[in-house]
């Protein structure tokens, strides 16, 4: 497991549908080591702390294994590292083995896995395909967020290590699954809903969906 890019990127207004938006998608990849600090890697600025940013979404996480797939879903287009706004580019993590709650050494720096990345809006702006906002989501190529246990820097071709593992084996791929479904299993449902590491707004509905009677 490795880092294919850092990338970085500042709060930009663009045209979208005749309004402007501010947005930081628009990232490009760093030359050398970057800090990554509480908040977000050096360079690095969300535009709307109110929905991105914060401790549990402090860095973004994205397979670059899944590149190739939307490259031909937007018909060839040449997509650069950083194209889905993610500070780190990765290769070996997926979402189906990587846990809710693993916890990664990257450089000198660690950090914790907390929740998949819904997408929004904006995610079409950046490839002017309003369209791609739900198959992002259902095809489960979503990527992840991360909270910084311990600053330190990270460089592209960094090993990325398993410091600790998630204890409920919740992975990402299973969160992304609940979300999209209307109940999901019962069981999985509540290893979700204890763990400490997803924000507690996740918490909060999958156990609010426990609690609701069955058909």
């Amino acid at each position: 497991m490795r880092v294919v890019s850092v990338n970085a990127g500042l709060p930009r207004e663009v045209l979208s549908r005749g309004r402007y938006v501010t947005t930081s998608i628009f990232k490009s990849p760093l030359a050398g080591r970057v800090a990554v600090r509480r908040l977000n890697v050096d360079g690095d600025r969300q535009s709307d702390p109110s929905v991105h940013g914060g401790i549990d979404k402090a860095v973004y996480a994205y397979p670059a294994e899944h590149y190739r797939y939307w490259s031909d879903w937007l018909g060839g287009a040449d997509l650069p590292w950083g194209a889905f706004g993610e500070n780190l580019t990765t290769e070996g993590l997926l979402e189906d083995a990587t846990r809710i709650g693993d916890q990664l050494r990257i450089g000198s720096a660690e950090l914790t896995v907390t929740q998949p990345r819904i997408p929004c809006f904006k995610l079409g702006i950046r490839f002017g395909r309003p369209d791609i906002v739900k198959p992002f989501l259902q095809s489960g190529r979503t990527g992840f967020y991360l909270r910084v246990s311990q600053e330190g820097e990270a460089a592209a071709g960094d090993a990325v290590a398993f410091a600790a593992r998630g204890e409920q084996a919740v992975t990402v791929a299973d969160v992304v699954g609940l979300y999209a479904s209307r109940r999901g299993d019962p069981e999985l449902l509540r290893r979700a809903s204890e763990l400490d590491t997803l924000p507690r707004g996740w918490r909060d509905e999958f156990r609010r969906r426990l609690l609701e009677p069955g058909e």
